[in-house]
């Protein structure tokens, strides 16, 4: 038998929604094939994904935007589904879609394991999204953040390091202010972030 992996023809949109797989294991579809989303997050990772998205789901309260888990997907022009760690959408909710309806915001908390892909190739995939307002990346171990907001001349940088500042989002009627998105997290001189207690 060869060690070559066996070619499966490329999976379309509808048939990557309609795919089950196994139990609590995230997909991606990349070029047609599927692809396994990360898995394994540190606690430190954890603990600013759940930061954001519960300081985003206080936030956005009362508006027609709210904010999602990678449990839901965005669909790229391209025909990749991608699966950011934390989402803001503005359409209609469609309470059996497994897709986001309007995305305006994507999270990505980087790991080494995803650090090229998501600042590279899922960062200009993201650029592609019509309506998509705002892309943020975050560093886990020290507090920087990269917001790239969709403005009249194209896509702009923004880039906060440190605990104070943030992020202004008018689009979505809300910001995010970099000492919540590292909430419980402290940062020793020359050392790498701790939870703390």
């Amino acid at each position: 038998m060869s060690n070559r992996a066996r070619a499966f023809p490329p999976m379309s949109i509808a048939e990557f929604f309609a795919y089950r797989g196994e139990e609590g294991v995230r997909y991606e579809l990349v070029d047609g094939v599927l692809v396994r989303a990360m898995t394994g997050a540190s606690q430190r990772h954890d603990l600013v994904l759940v930061n954001i998205l519960a300081t985003l789901h206080a936030k956005l309260r009362g508006s027609p935007c709210r904010a999602s888990t990678d449990d839901l997907a965005v669909v790229v022009p391209n025909g990749n589904v991608r699966r950011p760690d934390v989402s803001v959408s503005c359409g209609k909710l469609d309470d059996r879609s497994q897709q986001l309806a309007d995305p305006r915001m994507v999270v990505e908390v980087l790991s080494p394991s995803t650090r090229g892909i998501d600042l590279v190739r899922k960062l200009e995939e993201y650029k592609s999204v019509p309506g998509l307002s705002y892309i943020l990346l975050v560093e886990p171990d020290v507090p920087h953040a990269l917001l790239w907001r969709r403005g009249a001349a194209g896509w702009e940088l923004e880039e906060v390091q440190g605990l104070d500042g943030g992020f202004d989002l008018p689009d979505i009627e809300a910001s995010l202010a970099m000492a919540e998105l590292y909430d419980r997290l402290t940062f020793p001189a020359g050392g790498e972030a701790k939870a703390d207690g």
